[in-house]
């Protein structure tokens, strides 16, 4: 039987969540079709690092990070709703540079 560590566990229960959430509750403009590609959660549970990246874009515009910002509290309050937790951890969104990287890639090589 293979041990788990709690923080991968929970890393991928917030993904799902924060996914919905943003699919279904945030009404903000500034947030268009993003997608939630990982979640590196601190051990404690303490911290939430959620990775994104704007779909069809090799760029994050400023307004997306804005708007993902000021949703924050409204994410964590519908985190704590869904999640059974004794802390709901604080969110911070970077944007996931390695779909750039992957398309550059397949730029050069097809340019060979």
């Amino acid at each position: 039987m293979m041990n788990f560590k709690r923080a991968s566990r929970v890393s991928d229960l917030i993904k799902v969540e924060i996914s919905d959430i943003l699919l279904k509750r945030v009404r903000d403009p500034r947030i268009g079709p993003i997608t939630i590609t990982g979640v590196k959660l601190t051990d404690d549970l303490r911290l939430a690092r959620i990775f994104f990246v704007e779909m069809g874009k090799d760029t994050c515009s400023d307004e997306v990070r804005a708007g993902l910002q000021k949703a924050t509290g409204f994410l964590k309050r519908e985190l704590g709703k869904r999640l059974q937790l004794r802390y709901i951890p604080e969110i911070v969104f970077v944007y996931d540079e390695s779909f750039a990287y992957g398309s550059r890639i397949e730029k050069l090589l097809t340019e060979i």
